[in-house]
């Protein structure tokens, strides 16, 4: 054994680049609020979109048959429409041959124009009852129908029996109803129709009290005298004779412009104005009527006064005379009209914009989601396929890289601060059935760890053991040194904490008996697997990154050989310029340079290392964001690889859309797939969302199966697997998402060293 040991040097001052990784740790906090600020804003928006399509919140109640004997005779027997002027009920009837025509349920994109068109056509006024999550949706249209000089009034938000609803809720649905037609068209209304609601003979005890809460806020409530029904869908006929009032008397009539298939109220309408036209009738809006009984008071009790409003308030900006007939009431403010100012304006403005965003995001995240759902299940079928392949190519008697490869190899181990595992590191190697030289490289640790390797390799009568030391500056430059230092022609990287059967390294460096083949990846296997941490961390070893390198070795275009075993040709890793410091996945970074030229990156399954998942839940999230933001680095720094020619090129035609697609996009949007599962679950359908989620678990637990069975290993650690899906892999999703926004705002770290036990060393029975 020897120790080379460089001459003390001044302390030099901090890099550019150390100085960045200093602000990047800064920056840490900051990121990992801002993932989870975006995860909870798109959480935020879906719940906005299923909040306007009544799936969140939603209540299908309708009371019907209640007693109403709390209700006044005159309130049961009298008008459609029922005013609360001075807190005293009172009702309105509509004039002798007049029609208020009146619409329900809208906007609706499809039918709300046309009948918007064939109004204007005909110079008839109507009052439409919107729905306020519609008005959110389709604000164009309301501003349409407001400027063309209709009416509107309330229909709750959600389309709910108010009668159900608490009192907290019933003032939740009118506000925001109010707040979306402020920001659709600058305007609030004082007109009130309750869903499910028809003619004022129909007021229960359990709707009463509603309308009184309402009236005492300054609602109207309006009702109905003739009912189309047409959303039975009777036909044309039918829906005009039914909405045709008995005689001359004048009616409220009831017609639906959304809600379902309105195609023949579309049709009926023309004809049904046509006929009443014919038969002398008027039409007007429901401020209409209330101002034409008004008037009609005023001139007999032979007084006159300001022009007044649906609930009796003077309404500044509506001259006198205006009513009634549409070719009077063009005017944008109509008498149950309110112009929306302040912080209702601004509110409701912020409602339209929300909503659009909603609008907007849903469907695309849904269209995304299915597309990388049908990818990730495309990618499960293609590594079973070509997981199977592999093994059965690579388990074939006649199987061989070509001659054994017998010769020397050097192994370099780089350690910071690894007094807890270095002794059980080498240990591992002194049983190596393959000849070997050990290079340990103390990259400035301040544990003791090369007295603590050189009083191993001294106890184990190891000759072949060199300990470097060097001041502090990163494992790839560790890495670099022992490389320079190295005696022989092959070299096997590993890890400081990482221990090796007796013939990995034998096996690791078969491969190498074929002149193309310029670097290997090993078998990397987590050692304290009795952890849950360490069990879970297994799992992933063994499905996620074995069965990958599998398919990744056949396609020829493995991303990355793993830091805890790899083994390189020695003039391949010098001919790309060493293990580069450009990043923080020099693994990976080495591994598509040796792509790049031109030789061949090949995976031995049968080279296994055994290694340590970290202790905690911060050293893994430690640990998986180095990995993680270290690939996106090396991923950018080699992007010209798309355009690489010939057999160097394979990697940017193949491994880099697949690493990007599936390393980076679609666990990037996995958060939003369980999101949006936990979503269906509570507000769409349980039994259907549950059966989806076990059916892909289903799935996963069948690829990881045959992982487990093409490494050998015992199927009882799968048993964590749904624990993992739940909770392991939500924390993997934000470490992504933390390093996506880190490489979107620039910064670095340097080289990070995790906590280790020592605790593993070579399994019984191995070796």
């Amino acid at each position: 054994m020897t120790t080379t040991t460089p001459p003390r040097r001044r302390r030099r001052a901090p890099t550019r680049i150390e100085r960045a990784a200093g602000k990047a740790a800064a920056l840490q906090k900051p990121r990992v609020i801002l993932a989870g600020l975006l995860l909870l804003a798109l959480t935020s928006v879906m719940l906005l979109d299923g909040y306007l399509r009544a799936e969140v919140g939603g209540d299908q109640r309708v009371r019907d048959g209640a007693s109403a004997s709390e209700v006044p005779d005159t309130i049961l027997d009298g008008g459609p429409i029922i005013t609360f002027r001075g807190g005293q009920a009172t009702t309105v009837s509509v004039p002798a041959k007049t029609i208020a025509l009146t619409f329900d349920d809208g906007p609706n994109p499809t039918y709300t124009p046309d009948v918007l068109k064939i109004l204007d056509q005909y110079d008839v006024p109507a009052t439409f009852f919107l729905v306020g999550s519609m008005v959110s949706r389709y604000p164009d249209i309301v501003e349409d129908m407001v400027e063309q000089g209709n009416e509107v009034g309330v229909h709750t938000f959600t389309h709910v029996d108010l009668s159900y609803q608490s009192e907290a809720r019933i003032r939740r649905e009118m506000t925001q109803t109010q707040l979306a037609l402020a920001g659709a068209a600058g305007i609030t209304t004082t007109l009130f129709r309750a869903p499910y609601s028809s003619k004022t003979d129909a007021v229960d005890n359990y709707s009463w009290p509603v309308y009184k809460e309402l009236g005492a806020d300054g609602y109207t409530s309006v009702f109905v005298d003739t009912d189309s029904d047409d959303w039975k869908k009777p036909g044309v006929s039918k829906i005009v004779e039914w909405a045709t009032p008995s005689g001359t008397s004048g009616a409220s009539v009831l017609m639906h412009d959304a809600g379902g298939d309105r195609e023949q109220t579309v049709e009926a309408l023309p004809v049904y104005i046509k006929k009443m036209k014919a038969k002398g009738y008027t039409f007007t809006t429901v401020s209409g009527v209330i101002e034409a009984q008004n008037a009609s008071r005023r001139q007999s009790s032979g007084t006159a006064g300001p022009e007044q409003g649906a609930t009796g308030e003077q309404l500044p900006g509506v001259p006198n005379g205006q009513r009634g007939a549409r070719g009077s009431a063009t005017s944008r403010l109509q008498a149950a009209h309110r112009e929306a100012t302040g912080a209702t304006l601004y509110e409701g403005k912020a409602l339209v914009g929300a909503v659009a965003v909603a609008e907007w995001t849903v469907p695309t995240l849904s269209v995304g989601l299915a597309v990388v759902g049908v990818a990730v299940m495309g990618r499960f079928g293609m590594m079973l396929i070509l997981a199977r392949r592999h093994y059965r190519q690579r388990n074939k008697r006649r199987f061989s890289w070509g001659p054994p490869v017998t010769r020397p190899v050097s192994v370099i181990v780089p350690a910071y601060n690894e007094k807890e595992c270095i002794a059980n590191t080498l240990k591992s190697l002194a049983r190596s059935t393959h000849p070997i030289e050990i290079i340990v490289v103390d990259d400035g640790s301040t544990d003791g760890t090369s007295e603590i390797a050189r009083s191993a390799a001294d106890s184990l009568g190891m000759a072949n053991v060199r300990v470097i030391r060097q001041e502090n500056a990163g494992k790839p430059a560790a890495l670099n040194n022992g490389v320079r230092s190295a005696s022989h022609d092959i070299v096997v990287m590993m890890d400081g904490d990482t221990v090796f059967e007796a013939d990995t390294v034998r096996q690791l460096v078969q491969p190498f008996a074929d002149p193309e083949v310029g670097a290997v990846a090993g078998n990397a296997k987590v050692g304290n697997r009795d952890t849950v941490i360490g069990a879970w961390q297994h799992i992933e070893y063994v499905m996620g990154f074995n069965l990958d390198r599998r398919m990744y070795d056949l396609l020829r275009c493995m991303p990355t050989i793993p830091g805890a075993i790899g083994a390189f040709r020695r003039e391949a890793v010098l001919e790309v310029g060493g293990m580069s410091e450009d990043t923080l996945a020099e693994d990976t970074d080495i591994t598509i340079a040796i792509h790049r030229a031109g030789r061949r990156v090949v995976y031995q399954e049968h080279a296994r290392a055994w290694t340590e998942a970290p202790g905690s839940l911060k050293q893994l999230w430690s640990q998986r964001y180095r990995w993680s933001y270290g690939t996106m680095q090396a991923l950018w720094k080699h992007r010209k690889s798309l355009t690489d020619k010939g057999p160097s090129g394979r990697f940017g035609r193949v491994g880099m859309p697949l690493v990007v697609v599936f390393q980076i996009v679609t666990p990037v949007f996995a958060p939003l797939i369980d999101v949006f599962t936990v979503y269906s679950m509570i507000f769409i359908d349980l039994k259907a969302a549950l059966l989806a989620w076990c059916a892909v678990l289903g799935i996963q637990l069948v690829c990881a199966a045959y992982a487990f069975r093409l490494d050998g290993e015992k199927y009882r650690f799968l048993l964590m697997m749904p624990l993992q899906q739940l909770a392991y892999r939500q924390m993997m999703y934000l470490v992504l998402i933390h390093s996506c926004i880190t490489a979107l705002t620039g910064g670095r770290l340097r080289w990070q060293k995790l906590k280790r036990t020592g605790e593993v060393g070579t399994p019984a029975g191995v070796g």
